[in-house]
């Protein structure tokens, strides 16, 4: 780990390749998995406030579910709000273009100009995630390595993108220009650029 402005940060962040091959994927990290993506308290009140601009962008089993159930559910075994996922195990807020390959409906709406939200911060960052310890008042960012991104690994390798180059303007998005320029120096320092 090296720290970053007080930000802890995996060192296989910097180390390892990754660049996302949604043709070879589909998208699956927007259906598989246990839980929906975790979402701040600003963010809840954000996507709140933007369901009617977003749910032309849903198929409509995702809007009938949030209505019903809403759109974000707590997570008590790890703490966490998060987006409600469909009974199949996918996110609400995603959907299937003409080729299979998912996209998210708070995205789609984010790049036709209805918002200046792009989607919750911790799949703007993946797969970089982050891990707050409360008690001692820090975060951790860490690689979630997870076997359905095989392809953006093997991408990655191929185009030389590092982790933290692929997520570039989540972590300019979550931390700062600052944060970012710190986090490159580093790499070099240490190496791997």
């Amino acid at each position: 780990m090296i720290l970053i402005e007080e930000v802890l940060v995996s060192e296989d962040i910097i180390e390892k390749n990754f660049a996302c091959n949604l043709n070879a994927c589909k998208g699956a990290c927007c259906i598989e998995g246990d839980y929906g993506a975790p979402l701040t308290k600003n963010e809840l009140l954000i996507i709140e406030d933007l369901l009617e601009t977003v749910f032309p962008y849903l198929p409509e089993a995702s809007q009938n579910k949030i209505k019903e159930k809403g759109f974000a559910t707590y997570n008590k075994e790890v703490k966490v709000d998060e987006t409600a996922l469909m009974d199949d195990g996918a996110c609400v807020f995603m959907g299937h273009d003409e080729l299979g390959i998912t996209f998210c409906g708070i995205e789609k709406a984010y790049y036709d100009g209805k918002t200046t939200f792009k989607k919750p911060i911790s799949c703007h960052l993946y797969p970089v995630r982050v891990k707050k310890n409360e008690a001692v008042g820090f975060e951790a960012l860490n690689y979630d390595k997870w076997d359905i991104c095989s392809a953006a690994c093997d991408n990655g390798n191929k185009k030389q993108i590092r982790i933290y180059e692929f997520s570039k303007e989540a972590l300019i998005r979550q931390y700062g220009e600052e944060f970012y320029t710190d986090l490159d120096n580093a790499a070099k320092d240490l190496g791997h650029k």
